[in-house]
């Protein structure tokens, strides 16, 4: 389980890496695969983070992107636009300062985000990491 409990108040987000962090929880929690948080502040005027994570099949990844939407929607938090969605091959999630990409993984190896944003500052976690 993510533990975050230093960045999110019981009243909301405090602050772009926080709403991040709550993303990566949502998504581990729907067992994605391979999540990277990459913090593009300083490098890209687009967001602060990109979290990019894979889901085994497109039902996966919907259900990956719902349960993210519904978990800041919890939080008041609602995206500015979503692309994919019905497809469920890339579902792109913009809130903002926050973007998620949730792939399938030869949509991930295609596009290579990662390699793309290759100088930005990775945060790799695993399933069972802790985030204090």
């Amino acid at each position: 389980m993510l533990h975050s409990k230093s960045l999110l108040q019981e009243d909301g987000i405090t602050d772009s890496k926080a709403k991040s962090l709550l993303c990566l929880k949502a998504a581990i929690e729907k067992k994605a695969m391979d999540p990277v948080l990459l913090e593009l502040k300083g490098i890209s005027p687009i967001t602060d983070y990109f979290l990019l994570c894979t889901g085994k099949s497109d039902r996966q990844v919907q259900a990956i992107a719902g349960w993210i939407e519904e978990t800041l929607e919890q939080k008041g938090i609602r995206p500015l636009g979503q692309e994919g969605v019905a497809q469920g091959k890339w579902i792109l999630m913009d809130y903002n300062d926050v973007v998620v990409h949730i792939f399938l993984e030869s949509a991930r190896k295609f596009y290579d985000l990662e390699g793309i944003w290759v100088d930005a500052p990775r945060i790799e976690l695993k399933v069972g990491a802790e985030i204090d």
